[in-house]
């Protein structure tokens, strides 16, 4: 049984910071993937940023250069380091990792729950971020 719990949201001034963190628990040695997705209830699933096993990292093109995503994996802890947030940053972010058939990491995580079966992946409860103008 695998769990992911983030925390380090809330609510910032466009143009601040704010440092995502997500522990994951049970097998975690099976992950390929690991990464974090926007997506509030109801809401379309917005990737963000993805980590594979050989700690290559790719973003989605609206968060390039200002978001860093990185992992300890001693502690089984992944990050996502938010600067120069804006307006449009604001959202639920969910921590998500991924075992099983290996794919590229974005499309992965895109395609989880989707194309890819829910067996195949954990996700947390999400912590939100919120950005004021």
């Amino acid at each position: 049984y695998v769990q992911m719990v983030e925390s380090g949201g809330g609510q910032v001034q466009a143009g601040g910071s704010l440092k995502l963190s997500c522990t994951a628990s049970g097998k975690t040695e099976d992950f390929y993937c690991m990464g974090w997705f926007a997506q509030a209830p109801g809401k379309k699933r917005e990737v963000i940023a993805g980590i594979d096993t050989g700690d290559m990292t790719s973003y989605a093109d609206s968060v390039k250069g200002r978001f860093t995503i990185s992992r300890d994996s001693a502690k089984n802890t992944l990050y996502l380091q938010m600067d120069s947030l804006k307006f449009e940053d604001t959202d639920l972010y969910h921590c998500v990792a991924i075992w099983g058939p290996r794919q590229e990491c974005l499309s992965a995580i895109k395609a989880l729950g989707v194309t890819l079966p829910v067996d195949y992946g954990a996700w947390g409860q999400g912590t939100q971020v919120t950005v004021s103008s």
